[in-house]
């Protein structure tokens, strides 16, 4: 009855997952070297706690959040600090970063710590305790997950909504995770609406996963009312907006947060690992993480300590192949193609695909033809074609008065453009525009 559950426009691009979605997750070696951003998460930097020379063990913590919106940094490794400097960062920056040399014989055993029984603790004890673990959103964005755990006293929430559809192409890590722990997002489910004091759960998973349908359905708890919704395969399903219309039919008001339409969306991957927190006392110092493509020679899910560089990652797949062109992190409609392998993946990394120099190939653009394809494909009903005009002519002001801000960058404009104008790649650049003027007004 639920088979038709979708949204309004979005588009449909080749889905790739069948590189990786049968592929049990492994375990990567260590590399020898892990770096560590203090800015891996949305909001405010972390503050680094240690120094050149410092010994650190697996989990210990390196740097402290420092506010609110802010999540802190633990040693995905056991070894050595040797510096605490700027370092490549997979946003084309050079951000400061904890470098840590991997102690070659350790058995990267975590020291001994308290598991505290999160059914003793109260909603805002549990928020404390994945605050100070430092987990974040795993889908994409790294929002601080406590943020969304803690609930805001004049808040109605009557529904927590868990993102299992995983609309990119290539990215298998949700699915996988889905298969293969499913009591552990049943688990993080159960701490997630303690916390909420909601009583009720839905979880969203595009059709094209029946096998994470069946993990799930299978070990449902039977206490908990919690219905599992296959929706229909189509880009961006997993977009929290998008999905929240999918499966209640509400619209989340401009400006606003789902929160304010009664709803908490969680990826299943946070989820996850907000159950792991409780289970093993150990904070977020590693991820699972598809590596896919043509160009990488043994595509795969792996479990990366955060803090791999690049390259370390493709090593440990193989490598690339000699048509190897391109290394985009995240999925190609919203992923960041990378300058330097030397960048480390972070919290919020969810794949690395290797493309060939046949899927990059470079295509000239051309005039808009008025052709009215973006208008269709705008999951968020925006008119692509005249913000383009704006962003070409550098007119900013103009272009957040046509609502640039409600944008999400999914790329589907650019996607659907006959004339291969990279639209989404100038509203990107008119955002940091706009935020750059107001930083200075």
């Amino acid at each position: 009855m639920f088979a038709g559950l979708t949204f309004r426009h979005g588009v449909h691009p080749p889905e790739h997952k069948e590189l990786t979605a049968g592929i049990p997750i492994r375990r990567m070696p260590f590399p020898e070297e892990i770096v560590l951003p203090l800015s891996q998460h949305a909001g405010k930097p972390a503050r680094p706690l240690v120094a050149p020379g410092d010994r650190v063990e697996r989990g210990d913590l390196l740097a402290a959040f420092d506010g609110w919106i802010s999540s802190p940094v633990h040693a995905s490794a056991a070894g050595t600090v040797t510096a605490v400097d700027l370092a490549p960062h997979p946003d084309g920056s050079f951000s400061p970063a904890i470098h840590i040399a991997v102690e070659r014989w350790s058995a990267q055993t975590p020291r001994e710590r308290l598991v505290p029984e999160w059914e003793d603790l109260s909603p805002e004890e549990i928020v404390e305790a994945v605050r100070h673990a430092g987990v974040v959103g795993l889908g994409g964005a790294a929002f601080p997950t406590h943020v969304k755990l803690a609930r805001p006293p004049d808040a109605e929430i009557d529904v927590v909504i868990l993102n299992g559809c995983e609309c990119e192409p290539y990215l298998t890590t949700d699915h996988r995770t889905m298969v293969e722990y499913p009591d552990r997002v049943w688990s993080g489910l159960r701490i997630m609406m303690r916390c909420l004091g909601v009583a009720r759960a839905l979880v969203g998973i595009e059709r094209n996963k029946p096998d994470a349908i069946a993990a799930l359905e299978e070990r449902r708890p039977r206490d908990l009312d919690v219905s599992i919704l296959p929706l229909t395969v189509k880009y961006p399903q997993g977009a929290e907006k998008m999905l929240i219309k999918a499966v209640l039919g509400r619209e989340v008001p401009v400006g606003k947060l789902p929160l304010h339409c009664g709803v908490v969306v969680q990826n299943v991957a946070s989820v996850a690992t907000i159950a792991e927190v409780f289970e093993t006392g150990l904070p977020l110092i590693e991820r699972i993480m598809t590596v896919t493509g043509k160009g990488v020679r043994s595509p795969g899910n792996l479990i990366v300590p955060v803090g791999t560089r690049i390259r370390d990652v493709l090593d440990a797949c193989g490598g690339l192949t000699e048509g190897a062109r391109e290394i985009v992190l995240g999925g190609p409609m919203m992923g960041a193609a990378q300058p330097n392998l030397d960048a480390p993946v972070l919290k919020g990394t969810t794949g690395i695909v290797a493309l060939t120099a046949d899927e990059v190939r470079r295509r000239a653009s051309h005039p808009c033809i008025r052709c009215g394809s973006c208008l269709d494909a705008c999951p968020v009903f925006l008119d692509p074609q005249l913000l383009g005009r704006l962003a070409k002519a550098q007119r900013w002001d103009e272009m957040d008065g046509q609502h640039l801000g409600v944008c999400m960058l999914c790329g589907c404009c650019s996607y659907v453009c006959p004339s291969n104008i990279p639209l989404s790649q100038m509203f990107g650049m008119a955002k940091k525009a706009l935020r750059s003027q107001r930083s200075t007004a």
